[in-house]
């Protein structure tokens, strides 16, 4: 995966733009950060999990997946190794950040009237 292509997913979300944070491209809904590009270098992004979520990619797909460093990490935020990561991987767990920041309006599934 490159950045360009990091990018092009967390952009395929409903509502979502890219803005920066400390000096990194992120990425919103609602106004909440879901994933960052670039920290702490250029070969990862971060995206925003539940500790529940992290671990259960960390379980699955160590060679993708790592806690970010301290109380950060602790609490969900997880780096993603982008010359590891495959893209139906990361489209995946790119869904579950955006749906723990976007509005319900957005993130509940449609239901369908019979």
């Amino acid at each position: 995966m490159t950045a360009a292509q990091f990018r092009e997913i967390a952009l395929s979300f409903p509502d979502t733009v890219e803005a920066a944070h400390m000096g990194h491209p992120d990425f919103r809904v609602g106004g909440k950060i879901f994933a960052t590009l670039g920290y702490p270098n250029e070969e990862r992004g971060v995206l925003v999990l539940s500790p529940e979520e992290q671990q259960n990619l960390i379980r699955k797909h160590p060679e993708m997946f790592e806690p970010v460093p301290g109380g950060w990490g602790r609490r969900g935020s997880t780096q993603v190794l982008l010359t590891q990561i495959t893209r139906p991987v990361l489209e995946a767990a790119t869904r579950k950040a955006w749906q723990r920041k976007a509005p319900k309006r957005l993130s509940k599934p449609k239901r369908v009237a019979s």
